[in-house]
C-alpha cells in the first residue's frame, strides 16, 4: 500500500509541478480533506476504500457537510486550507483531483461527479457538459 501512496504522491507532484514531495503531500492532504467534507454515503466510503491508507485518513478526517458546496466554494475552501490564492487553489485542486481520478478509475470518478454540483468535472480534468432538453 505504501507503493500506491508513493505513486499517487508522485503523480500529484508531477501534475502540480511541485518542487518537493513535502509540498505535494501538503497539497494532497488538504485537497482530500476538503473533498472529504463534500462527500457522504456510499461514494465517500467507496472512495476511501480505493485510496491508500494515508490518503484515506485525510479524506475521512472532516465531518461531511449535509450538501456539497458549488465548485467555486470548494476552491475557496482549498485556498483557505492552504492559505493561498484562488488561482493557486484551483491549480492545486486540479492536480490532486486529476491524479485521484487516475487512481480510482472512471467508474468511481463518474459516480463522484454525479453527486457533486456542476463545475467539479473541470477540476477533475474533464469536460463539464450540459445536457440539453
Amino acid at each position: 500500500m505504501t507503493l500506491q501512496w508513493e505513486a499517487f504522491l508522485d503523480r500529484v507532484r508531477d501534475l502540480g509541478r511541485y518542487t518537493t514531495a513535502h509540498h505535494a503531500e501538503h497539497v494532497l492532504e488538504a485537497v482530500l480533506a476538503v473533498l472529504g467534507s463534500q462527500l457522504t454515503g456510499e461514494e465517500r466510503c467507496d472512495l476511501a476504500a480505493a485510496l491508500p491508507v494515508r490518503a484515506r485518513t485525510a479524506l475521512a478526517a472532516p465531518i461531511p457537510l449535509t450538501q456539497p458546496v458549488p465548485a467555486p466554494a470548494f476552491v475557496e475552501a482549498v485556498a483557505r486550507e492552504l492559505d493561498t490564492t484562488l488561482a493557486q487553489a484551483r491549480w492545486d485542486a486540479s492536480a490532486v483531483l486529476v491524479a485521484l481520478g487516475g487512481l480510482v478509475g472512471d467508474r468511481l470518478t463518474d459516480r463522484l461527479l454525479t453527486h457533486l454540483p456542476r463545475g467539479y468535472a473541470l477540476l477533475f480534468g474533464r469536460a463539464d457538459l450540459v445536457t440539453t432538453a
